[in-house]
């Protein structure tokens, strides 16, 4: 009984598990043996091998139908206060492989520009926005199709480039072939000269578009328009004028000191740390010991309707005012109170180059409670700084000059500096100020005294 009834679910089995040509080679002598073992066992043990194909199968074809979907490229967040920028450029096109993390396009905004990178490797089938528009967090750029980079590590698009010279090449060949039994080749030969004057004519007018930013004195005018940094430097000095009561106060350093300080041992600290030492880590320094006599320059006022409240703070951020080519930039060195002059000079180098790269970050420049900014070194022999909200104070460096100075009681030719130090009179009043300049003014003419704190 136990046999019949084994061989009566084998072709149930068989129908289930389209698997006929193995049940059709089973022997009658193994079906005796199968009887032996439960009804259940029999079914998987006839139905494994085909399931198993199905699903080696769909599991192919799911991998298939992934890798040929294409990855969207979203604007990514950028910063909190940041929603929307500009699109400046795509540094890869249509048809170009890209490797994971690579820069693919550039998102200005009026802080800093922002580097969108591709999430995979594979080869940019679609641009879903134009350059010069305005796009916002989380919009679609553009589209990836996943994949590795080309076996001969040409481009489809350089492929194509390559079969249409062939082409044109093979059309030459064959053009001579046709016209060979030809008597005369002067007539194939005339028409020749028509296609180069042609093409000498669009190179003539090529110069034109490089002629467009014409000679000095053909009163033309040309209107660009303001890229979103600039419009929002223009914002935000145009907002410290009209808020704080900004007054400038100017005093002459001797620099004598401090150059024959830095003469003796720039090398030493070059070859030890690798930094270069200039004067501002020198001046930031003496900022901050001035700080600590004159607290009122390193607060701020917050509040409603102009502000209410005084903060002072126990740490210096110094914003350290930086030319680039899209406009002013203020990157901070953060907690300098804790750093000697090395180690400030190190900072300013490394956000300096961070700036005129185009790499500098939100965080790189948010906050700052006082700023240096250094107009001697495009030769400003002074100038009024303009204070940068929500801050107090702005120290203004300028150019070197040697001037006659009298020296205990003999005129002497020193190097000396003109500085200048901005600051709003609501929160700082001129008997601050001017102490506070002057404190700088005696730490940099003896920079031993930054040692000694006197």
């Amino acid at each position: 009984m136990a046999s019949r009834l084994a061989v009566r679910r084998l072709p149930t089995t068989r129908c289930l598990c389209s698997s006929a040509p193995t049940v059709a080679r089973t022997s009658t002598r193994a079906f005796s043996n199968v009887s032996r073992a439960p009804s259940n066992t029999l079914l998987s043990a006839v139905a494994r091998k085909p399931t198993s194909r199905f699903v080696k199968a769909a599991s192919i074809l799911n991998v298939q139908t992934r890798s040929y979907a294409d990855t969207v490229v979203k604007v990514p967040s950028m910063a909190e206060s940041i929603s929307e920028g500009t699109l400046k450029q795509f540094s890869k096109q249509v048809g170009d492989f890209v490797e994971q993390d690579e820069e693919i396009a550039t998102i200005e905004t009026d802080k800093i520009d922002v580097a969108v990178n591709a999430p995979i490797a594979g080869t940019i089938t679609e641009l879903l926005v134009a350059e010069e528009d305005t796009v916002v967090v989380g919009q679609d750029l553009l589209k990836i199709a996943p994949g590795s980079a080309p076996e001969g590590g040409a481009a489809p698009k350089a492929e194509a480039a390559k079969e249409e010279p062939k082409a044109a090449a093979d059309v030459k060949t064959e053009a001579p072939k046709q016209e060979a039994p030809a008597p005369k080749k002067e007539e194939a030969k005339a028409p020749a000269p028509a296609p180069k004057a042609a093409e000498k004519k669009p190179a003539a007018a090529s110069p034109a578009p490089a002629a467009a930013p014409s000679a000095f004195g053909n009163r033309e005018e040309r209107r660009v328009k303001m890229n979103r940094m600039r419009l929002r430097i223009a914002e935000r000095l145009k907002e410290s004028q009209n808020t704080a009561a900004s007054l400038t106060t100017f005093n002459e350093i001797d620099m004598s000191a401090l150059m024959e300080m830095r003469k003796l041992y720039k090398d030493a600290v070059l070859e030890k740390t690798g930094v270069k030492l200039g004067f501002m880590s020198a001046f930031s320094k003496a900022a901050i010991e001035a700080m600590k006599d004159v607290p009122a320059v390193n607060a701020s006022i917050e509040g409603p309707n102009g502000g209410d409240t005084i903060v002072y703070r126990d740490y210096v951020d110094i914003s350290v005012a930086v030319a680039t080519e899209k406009g002013l930039v203020t990157p901070i060195v953060r907690n300098a109170e804790s750093l000697d002059m090395v180690g400030i000079e190190s900072a300013i180098a490394g956000l300096g180059k961070k700036a005129r790269d185009g790499k500098l970050t939100i965080e790189d420049m948010a906050g700052g409670t006082f700023t240096i900014s250094n107009g001697g070194v495009f030769g400003s022999l002074f100038g009024t700084p303009i204070i940068n909200l929500p801050q107090t104070a702005v120290l203004g460096l300028h150019s070197i000059k040697e001037k006659p100075v009298a020296i205990n009681g003999k005129v002497e030719i020193r190097p000396i500096m003109v500085v200048a130090l901005t600051y709003d009179h609501r929160l700082l009043d001129g008997k601050e100020a001017v102490t506070f300049l002057v404190k700088i003014k005696n730490y940099i003419e003896d920079p031993r005294r930054l040692l000694l704190g006197v």
